[in-house]
């Protein structure tokens, strides 16, 4: 009876960095749920935590030997369970869906430099997000009612692209350029708004540079939901991104229809950021620079720098979200700040090496 043969050495590697990850990204989340709370100790957190997860098993008096009073109980577990655990969860899945989308496009559009904000989808969800501020719509309800408008702006944006696409005129170079149009249009009209109504500029502004505020059990259960289902199918397209990294004509050749699969990301791609900007406004970068990590780490196959951007993506936003609560614990600051910092000078790096003329994210 013959031996089993060893992984190749490359492939052990590959696992044991995705192990590594997978296991790191878990430790982030326990300990990212500790970070954002400057007034309840560590160790009254942890068992907290415990105890929920556990269903109670773990430390079945979840504040006992901790020094706080019984009566506060309740109050901290309401804090830690209830409030910071979905931020620190939403920034998760809206990094994955940032970073799954941002692979997804530089792989459809053959670019290094695409992100899922390259089509004008963020400002058309800014733009439905500033119905609600600037005219006061629905804002009794604005839980419910801004995702559902941001939603609405994105995906209609995100629409209008595909119906480029599907013309005669559907070329990349046309898709490209007609998204950065759409996104000066959709900003003009958005500054029109709040010259019309001022008192709605700060919070537009906000949610210009993104932000967890709507995160609850309820919004992060629907981001996932959309993020497992169109992530899932995204992934699914990785063998046909790998062949349109050779050309239409090689791509037909191997029985793949380039503008099919160009049209059918293009739109998971669009429902996944559309999703994420419902949720989260508008972040940047974090789409950009998670593909590029993936593709230095693992190589330049689809199969697998879509998952593996999902996974960077998920980390470098809840990381973001640490720093930010690590910077200014007693202010809330914006996201986008923070993945800005990180993410201009990753992409000031990728045109350097641009025009030196080395491939950019190349392993």
């Amino acid at each position: 009876m013959g031996t089993a043969e060893p992984a190749p050495p490359r492939r052990r590697h590959r696992l044991a960095i995705w192990l590594a990850l997978l296991g790191g990204t878990l430790v982030l989340v326990f300990l990212s749920s500790l970070i954002g709370l400057p007034d309840i100790a560590p160790r009254l957190g942890f068992q907290i935590l415990l105890h929920q997860l556990s269903g109670g098993r773990l430390f079945p008096a979840q504040c006992a030997g901790t020094g706080t009073a019984p009566s506060f109980c309740p109050r901290f577990t309401f804090i830690v369970w209830d409030l910071y655990l979905p931020e620190v969860l939403l920034a998760l899945l809206v990094g994955a869906a940032l970073g799954l989308a941002g692979g997804a496009l530089q792989g459809v559009f053959r670019n290094p430099l695409a992100d899922p904000f390259l089509l004008g989808i963020s400002s058309g969800g800014t733009l439905g997000a500033a119905i609600i501020f600037v005219y006061r719509v629905g804002e009794t309800d604005a839980q419910l009612v801004l995702p559902l408008f941001a939603f609405v702006g994105a995906i209609s944006t995100g629409l209008l692209i595909l119906a480029v696409a599907r013309g005669r005129y559907g070329s990349v170079e046309t898709l490209l350029l007609t998204g950065v149009a759409l996104a000066n249009l959709l900003s003009a009209v958005l500054s029109l708004a709040l010259l019309s109504n001022p008192t709605g500029s700060e919070q537009v502004t906000f949610w210009l540079l993104g932000s967890l505020q709507l995160a609850d059990w309820a919004n992060d259960g629907l981001t996932f939901g959309a993020v497992l289902v169109f992530g899932t199918l995204l992934c699914l397209y990785g063998r046909e991104l790998n062949l349109l990294q050779l050309g239409n004509d090689v791509a037909q050749s191997a029985g793949v229809d380039a503008s099919q699969v160009r049209l059918r990301v293009i739109l998971l791609s669009s429902l996944v950021t559309a999703v994420a900007v419902a949720f989260t406004g508008v972040i940047g970068f974090v789409g950009l620079v998670s593909p590029h990590i993936v593709r230095r780490l693992f190589g330049t196959d689809y199969r697998v720098v879509l998952p593996g951007s999902a996974v960077f993506g998920g980390i470098f936003l809840l990381a973001a979200s640490d720093v930010s609560y690590l910077a200014f614990p007693t202010s809330l600051l914006p996201l986008g700040i923070f993945t800005a910092f990180a993410g201009v000078p990753f992409f000031l790096v990728l045109l350097y090496r641009q025009r030196r003329g080395s491939p950019m994210g190349a392993g």
